[in-house]
C-alpha cells in the first residue's frame, strides 16, 4: 500500500515499475505491482503527465523526452564509474601496486573503488573501508583542499589519534604539512596509518575545481618506498585529470 512507501519516493516507484516492464503501461497495470489506492496512483500519474515526465497515449503511459533524458544522464554516471575503474586497472597493471579511489564522508575517507596488487604481501583495505583524515594520504588531500577557515574548524574537531609513532598528533604540525600538500598537489603517508605502509595521493576535482575524491596508491615500504611513491606522482596526476573529466572538468 502507498502508506508503506515514503511520499517522496512514490514517484520513483512508478518509474521503477515502468522501467522494469520495458514497455508503456496503463495505470491499472502499474497498480498491479504497487497495490496502492487507485485515487492516489491516478493523482501521481496526472502530476507526472502535467510536469512532462509521462504522456498518455491509448490509455498507456509513455516516458517523455524529459524522463528519457533524466535516465540517460544517470547512465552517464555509470559510464563514469566504468571509466574510473578501467583507469585504476591500468595503473595497477603498470605499477604492480594497489590503486584506490577514495571519497570523503562523515566517518572519514571511504574506499569507493580499488584495484588490488597481485603481490601476496599487501595491505588489505577493502572497498567500503573508512580511514582517518589526518594520517592518510587521501585524507590529507581532502583537508588541504578545504577553505582555511573550514579546515581549522575540522582539525579542531578531529581525534588526532596516534596510529603509529609517525602519526601527526598536533594540529600545528599537521597544518604545516597540509600547506605543503596544497602547494605540491599531492600528499604522502609515511607509515602514519599503518607501520610499514607508504602511500601517495592526488586530488580529483570537478568542473568547478572543487574537491571530489583522491586517487591514491599504497604498498609495503619493502617494495614501495618514498622514491617509488614520488616516481608515480605524475602518473597519478594525469589519471586524476582523466577521471575529473567524468565530473565535467
Amino acid at each position: 500500500m502507498t502508506e508503506s512507501t515514503a511520499p517522496n519516493l512514490r514517484i520513483l516507484r512508478i518509474f521503477e515499475v515502468i522501467a522494469d516492464a520495458g514497455r508503456p503501461l496503463t495505470p491499472t497495470e502499474i497498480n498491479e505491482k504497487l497495490d496502492w489506492p487507485k485515487q492516489s496512483l491516478h493523482r501521481l500519474c496526472q502530476t507526472l503527465i502535467a510536469e512532462g515526465y509521462l504522456v498518455k497515449q491509448a490509455r498507456r503511459l509513455h516516458p517523455t523526452k524529459r524522463l528519457l533524458g533524466l535516465a540517460a544522464g544517470l547512465t552517464q554516471h555509470a559510464a563514469g564509474q566504468t571509466t574510473r575503474h578501467q583507469i585504476l586497472q591500468n595503473i595497477a597493471r603498470e605499477t604492480g601496486e594497489t590503486v584506490n579511489f577514495v571519497r570523503p564522508e562523515i566517518k572519514g575517507m571511504i574506499y569507493a573503488d580499488r584495484v588490488e596488487t597481485n603481490w601476496p604481501f599487501r595491505v588489505l583495505l577493502p572497498v567500503g573501508t573508512h580511514v582517518p583524515f589526518h594520517c592518510t594520504a587521501s585524507g590529507k588531500t581532502y583537508l588541504a583542499n578545504l577553505p582555511a577557515a573550514k579546515r581549522r574548524i575540522l582539525l579542531a574537531s578531529l581525534d588526532l589519534r596516534a596510529y603509529t609513532s609517525c602519526t601527526h598528533t598536533s594540529i600545528d604540525t599537521l597544518e604545516d604539512e597540509l600547506q605543503r600538500v596544497s602547494k605540491n598537489g599531492y600528499a604522502l603517508d609515511m607509515e602514519e596509518f599503518h607501520e610499514g605502509m607508504i602511500a601517495i595521493a592526488v586530488p580529483v576535482l570537478d568542473s568547478q575545481r572543487r574537491y571530489v575524491a583522491a586517487l591514491a596508491m599504497h604498498g609495503p615500504k619493502q617494495r614501495f618506498n618514498l622514491d617509488d611513491a614520488l616516481a608515480r606522482r605524475g602518473l597519478l596526476a594525469e589519471a586524476a585529470k582523466v577521471i575529473s573529466q567524468t565530473f565535467g572538468y
